[in-house]
């Protein structure tokens, strides 16, 4: 394990251009002083590299005029993982549709060194999958964050149309490809892993987590098991006709060894057309931490994120609320390019919460569970475990006074949640529900 004092190099190394405002931009993995215990970077130095995984002779509903052509998907993978030593950072590049539909180029840095080497040791496998028109750069804060605490994140960047373009045509795209993309990408690096190939050498395949935003959630309930509703077939074209509930490809969705899945503003209904068929998301056995804003209007708190919460029954499942948040709570904050029109930051910022601070209590309740659930770490129970429902409602008599910067020690002590400072713990609302036979 490398020290701190690294990473605080790091972060002051990542701090690359700045605001209108003139104060630096530094790595979004790098927690602010105000951020719960867990979102911490771990003891890890950050590695990055860019691979291009290659699904061989698959329809693409994009292409074609009489039927879907097939073709050769490529998938370009964002490879976050923890390495053997510090190095000097890097800075992403990419783009996202803008209000016209053509794309605004930014940079985001990063705490990552590309071609770092990679650290001794076996570490869990996460497939973080991305939301509809995003990139992998935009998810940097949880990769990053998540790879210095030892774990090998694959990051798919699955190339949907601009979101501009809201015909069916287009977005049989991206209906199509997250489960597929989802399933292939996560097989093929557990290939990668139990062959010893490359920096996947160093990826347990046998512990897996599949985490993912708004579309990318509804890739990753699928292929966490909630099987397709019929209705898909139509609506890509044919191309997931095999695979909808009772087809026969229908189990090849499915990751094997999945320990854990993350499912943060999932979809469960584009335009009107049903995802899931029964028992829908039910059918989920692993164990599942929904996040959501209360006010996501894109795709719905209850009937909504809330909804697949209590239906997932046979599954020990987590509920976090932000009171008051929107759809745009897993990105990076609004780059300075993205900051020229409101259509381009509503992609980022949201109306109520500061980002850093939803990034921040977001990567506090993911790593400590998948660090319960994936790493077997049950220490961390106490963060998640037995927190009263509303944060607003939490106690701590002995707390210090003034603006105490010190993190709760939970219960018996205390019932403000573990690992939160006793002035930054409202707002929000977290559940637990076990998992019936």
């Amino acid at each position: 394990m490398i020290g701190k004092n690294w990473i605080a190099a790091a972060i002051c190394a990542a701090a690359i251009f700045s605001f209108g405002e003139g104060r630096a931009q530094q790595a979004p993995a790098s927690p602010s002083v105000d951020a719960p215990e867990l979102a911490a970077l771990g003891g890890y130095a950050v590695g990055v590299a860019d691979l291009d995984f290659v699904d061989k002779a698959r329809a693409d509903p994009l292409q074609g005029a009489e039927a879907p052509a097939i073709v050769d998907r490529h998938v370009p993978i964002k490879l976050w993982y923890p390495a053997a030593a510090k190095g000097t950072g890097t800075r992403y590049r990419t783009a996202l549709p803008g209000e016209k539909g053509s794309d605004v180029r930014f940079e985001v840095p990063g705490l990552a060194t590309p071609g770092a080497a990679v650290a001794k040791g076996r570490f869990p496998l996460v497939i973080l999958a991305h939301g509809y028109s995003n990139t992998p750069e935009v998810l940097s804060w949880l990769g990053e964050n998540l790879a210095s605490k030892g774990y090998v994140v694959v990051a798919p960047g699955f190339r949907d149309p601009p979101i501009t373009i809201r015909t069916p045509a287009a977005r049989a795209g991206p209906l199509a490809s997250r489960p597929l993309d989802i399933a292939f990408v996560a097989a093929e690096a557990q290939r990668r892993a139990r062959g010893g190939q490359g920096v996947f050498a160093a990826a347990d395949a046998g512990r897996t987590a599949l985490i993912g935003y708004s579309m990318g959630g509804y890739g990753v309930l699928t292929a966490a098991g909630a099987p397709l509703d019929p209705a898909v077939a139509q609506a890509t074209r044919g191309v997931l006709a095999p695979y909808v509930a009772g087809g026969p490809r229908a189990e090849t969705l499915k990751v094997a060894d999945l320990k854990a899945v993350v499912a943060i503003a999932p979809a469960s209904n584009l335009y009107g057309t049903p995802l899931w068929a029964a028992p829908g998301v039910a059918a989920i056995r692993a164990p599942t931490l929904f996040i959501v804003g209360s006010q996501d209007h894109v795709v719905g708190y209850a009937p909504g994120v809330r909804t697949l919460f209590e239906q997932e029954v046979h599954a020990p499942r987590y509920l976090l609320t932000f009171r008051e948040a929107a759809h745009s709570i897993a990105l990076i904050g609004a780059p300075p390019a993205m900051r020229e029109s409101f259509w381009d930051m509503d992609w980022f910022e949201d109306a109520v919460w500061r980002k850093d601070r939803l990034m921040a209590v977001q990567v506090h309740f993911i790593t400590a569970f998948l660090d319960r659930n994936v790493k077997g770490e049950e220490a961390k129970a106490a963060y998640l475990d037995g927190l009263v429902s509303n944060s607003n409602d939490g106690k701590w008599a002995g707390a210090p006074g003034g603006r105490y910067a010190g993190f709760s020690p939970g219960a018996p002590a205390s019932t403000i949640w573990k690992g939160f400072q006793p002035s930054r713990v409202s707002g929000m609302n977290f559940e637990f529900r076990p998992a019936q036979p």
